[in-house]
């Protein structure tokens, strides 16, 4: 059982307080946990701390720290899938999530929490069912609110899905279009080694689908080779036991944009692009070079592709010029090298010297270099849809398919 929600800035200051059972929880305790925060910036704070009067549970989204306090044991999951969740819903009903657009809508974030949570037990979860009890903000309505006065969005009835026997869908759903469309969207994580081998390789993937379907359609997606993935993540209107047996998705979706799973694909054998740096210094100079090109075609083009590295210290100027693309050094002493596509005529090149402090003969410390791309209509992990049956609909829906996979945490070290 949670008993306070508190959303925290980035300085540490409280933003919202939301307490969740009659016993209230000292706003005490957030400095209390801001002074851990800061005594492991070094490393990665725990998700789940213990103070000496409570049991903290912390999730972390743009600049904005979700932080839950109990008493009592819980299950840890619990408290960070709920967390988690409430980040996730207010990021659907305003767009973006950071301090300022929760300091502009105070009032709506306190009445999603009203409902998300009742005596400290997660009660309403779905942005289904949400919407149709708390209206999400518009221009129009904000207009409304001023002029009259009105603050709150809440509706005066209770929602279809409250009546449903699928929580997260409607009984009646308002102008179908009877489409459904399935993405799979996937991001390269990689490591190469200053031998240029490659060290670490995994796709981490999501599948994002977007259903129109009216009435309580029954889905079923395979996959031609569920064998790669791991670690796989469910909405909740996902069946279990199909997915164990066969390793096929079983499910009534909810009306709109959703999140159907997300899974890792690891130990990969290659990455798309190559990027090859030589640093070499001496006499107070570094020479630097680094060349980028296809590594392993995907049959499709490869998009934004950029490279950047920090200057390394005690650096006095940098001189670095491209034959392709273009060359920026940033306030924060970053080299943003800014390739876009690959020309078929050459292979991109960028090249320069870097003149080092006096006193300085050589460079001891060499950057690490950081890799983003896009690649639209495939997916790198190699995983690949094979059906999408769609039944209980009154006629054959229109069924889209895309994949797309772009650059995570990819870097190259020199």
């Amino acid at each position: 059982m949670l008993q306070c929600v508190f959303l925290l800035s980035d300085s540490g200051e409280v933003m919202v307080e939301k307490q969740m059972t009659a016993h209230r929880v000292d706003r005490g305790i957030c400095g209390w946990f801001w002074d851990y925060v800061l005594a492991h910036a070094a490393g990665d704070a725990s998700k789940v701390v213990v103070s000496p009067t409570h049991y903290l549970f912390q999730v972390y989204r743009n600049g904005v720290t979700f932080l839950a306090c109990t008493q009592v044991e819980m299950p840890p999951l619990l408290a960070i899938e709920f967390l988690s969740r409430v980040a996730d819903v207010l990021t659907d009903y305003l767009g973006d999530l950071n301090e300022d657009i929760i300091k502009d809508n105070f009032v709506l974030v306190y009445q999603i929490l009203d409902e998300m949570m009742d005596n400290g037990f997660p009660l309403t979860t779905e942005p289904n069912i949400l919407k149709e009890m708390i209206a999400p903000p518009n221009i129009v309505s904000k207009m409304l609110n001023v002029v009259t006065g009105k603050s709150s969005n809440l509706g005066n009835k209770l929602p279809d899905a409250a009546a449903s026997f699928v929580p997260w869908r409607t009984t009646v759903v308002k102008d179908a279009s009877n489409e459904v469309y399935v993405n799979i969207v996937e991001e390269l994580d990689a490591c190469v080694n200053r031998e240029g081998a490659l060290v670490k390789c995994e796709a981490y993937g999501k599948i994002q689908v977007n259903s129109s379907l009216p009435g309580v359609p029954e889905l079923t997606l395979s996959f031609s080779n569920p064998t790669i993935i791991n670690d796989v993540r469910f909405h909740p209107c996902v069946r279990f036991r199909p997915w164990e047996s066969n390793q096929i998705l079983s499910f009534v979706p909810p009306d709109g944009q959703f999140e159907l799973m997300s899974y890792r694909v690891k130990k990969l054998k290659t990455t798309p692009i190559y990027v090859k740096p030589q640093l070499t210094s001496d006499s107070g100079n570094c020479r630097v070079n680094v060349m980028v090109g296809i590594k392993n075609d995907p049959g499709k083009p490869i998009d934004s592709i950029t490279v950047q590295f920090r200057l390394p210290p005690l650096i006095a100027s940098a001189d670095l010029t491209a034959n392709y693309g273009t060359v920026d050094i940033l306030a924060d002493q970053t080299c943003l090298w800014t390739i876009g596509q690959i020309p078929k005529d050459k292979a991109p090149s960028l090249s320069g010297n870097l003149r080092l402090e006096e006193g300085l003969t050589h460079l001891h410390t060499f950057p690490t270099f950081e890799v983003k791309f896009k690649i639209m209509g495939v997916a790198l992990s190699g995983l690949q849809i094979d059906k999408l049956e769609v039944k209980n609909t009154p006629n054959a829906p229109y069924k889209g398919f895309r994949a797309q996979t772009q650059a995570g945490r990819y870097e190259v070290r020199s």
